[in-house]
């Protein structure tokens, strides 16, 4: 499964661009109740021709390039910079919270196109290090002088676990670290490792608290299209095929019609003070029906917060949330769940990175009810690939 990659919902699953409003926490109580309820070379003519074209950054590049280097292709970046919930959040993160940047040293990890470095600059940073491992990198240092910052941000290209900063501290670690599921790519183990090898003793990371939640929803009609289709294809039985349909979660956009239950926090995480052996975790979940209907999958989704703003700022993904590009993860389940209002849906969780490759995410899922319409109790694996 490739992340940030557009297409519609028929097209392949669902990895479609969205924009979304922002979400702010305006007090504790809110974000508790939002808790349990809730980012070369121009083409040659003919042969022979031997007229140069202006270099453009990755613009020689093939598919197989991009499976290695995605990040290089500004398609993925434009999707990212349009979605207004996650640019727009950052931006006034930045802004509003000038005090966080003035005359501090900064350090970008992912940079991108550079957006957030030129947020940070233009809020009075002192010095803003851009770290880019992809071709965007030289993409990001134009940008820069283009607008005028270059004795203000230094892009620097490369690995954060291989480079040095020519500074040994920086006041403040920013990122747009989340993936689909929060945790898909595994980026945020290279921000815990810039945090512990550069950040200040009395340094900020932002933001500081992820959140992931749980839920579930009615889902017949397309869970029949994407995993049944394999029963009859063209009047062929291809239903060897369903199984591995299953095991891939579905990064789609969930209408709020389609919960059935209340929405479960899973586990939070503190950005500024977690390991990376907390992002491998188990956790129990118990969702109630809200109404009599069936259940065909479980929907995960994050919440960001940035708590050291002087109000605490943030958004979420949830199916409830106006649409981002992150939309949320669709587990289905095996069963069509018969439940009916009342009756609890109860299980564990478990999320590991892959052994292999470990940007990939491993989910074990383990459910049971015991209602009046339907017992039922399984054990489920799925892989984010």
């Amino acid at each position: 499964m490739d992340r940030r990659k557009g297409g519609d919902r028929e097209a392949n699953g669902g990895l479609a661009e969205a924009t979304a409003s922002r979400l702010r926490f305006d007090s504790d109580e809110e974000a508790e109740a939002e808790e349990v309820g809730m980012d070369v070379e121009e083409s040659a003519g003919a042969e022979g021709d031997e007229q140069e074209g202006e270099e453009v950054v990755g613009s020689d590049k093939t598919s197989a390039d991009y499976y290695f280097d995605s990040y290089s292709h500004f398609g993925i970046h434009e999707e990212m910079l349009k979605d207004v919930v996650r640019t727009k959040s950052y931006q006034n993160v930045i802004t509003q919270n000038s005090f966080l940047f003035k005359d501090k040293i900064v350090l970008d990890v992912g940079a991108g196109t550079g957006i957030l470095s030129l947020f940070c600059a233009k809020a009075g940073a002192k010095h803003v290090y851009a770290i880019e491992c992809s071709q965007m990198a030289d993409m990001a240092k134009e940008i820069v002088n283009k607008n005028g910052y270059a004795n203000v941000i230094t892009v620097i290209k490369g690995k954060v676990e291989e480079i040095e900063l020519p500074v040994p501290k920086v006041d403040v670690i920013i990122s747009e670290w989340m993936g689909y599921f929060l945790l898909f790519e595994n980026m945020l183990n290279t921000v815990l490792y810039a945090r512990d090898k550069w950040l200040a003793d009395d340094g900020v990371v932002l933001p500081d608290k992820a959140s992931l939640h749980l839920t579930a929803i009615e889902d017949a009609e397309y869970k029949d299209e994407k995993i049944e289709f394999w029963n009859n294809v063209y009047g062929f039985d291809m239903s060897c095929i369903k199984k591995q349909a299953m095991m891939e979660p579905l990064v789609d956009t969930v209408d709020a019609n389609q919960i059935v239950t209340n929405c479960q926090l899973l586990k939070t995480m503190d950005i500024s003070k977690m390991t990376p052996g907390d992002a491998s975790f188990t956790v129990p979940f118990k969702l109630v029906a809200e109404r009599n209907d069936y259940i065909h999958a479980l929907v995960a989704y994050f919440n960001v917060s940035f708590t050291k703003c002087h109000k605490v700022m943030g958004f979420s993904t949830g199916p409830r949330s106006k649409a981002t590009h992150w939309k949320q993860t669709v587990l289905y389940l095996e069963d069509a769940i018969t439940i009916c209002q009342g009756e609890t849906l109860m299980g564990t969780m478990t999320v590991t990175p892959n052994k292999k490759n470990p940007r990939d995410i491993d989910i074990k899922l383990k459910y049971s009810l015991d209602g009046h319409r339907c017992q039922v109790s399984r054990t489920q694996y799925y892989k984010m690939r």
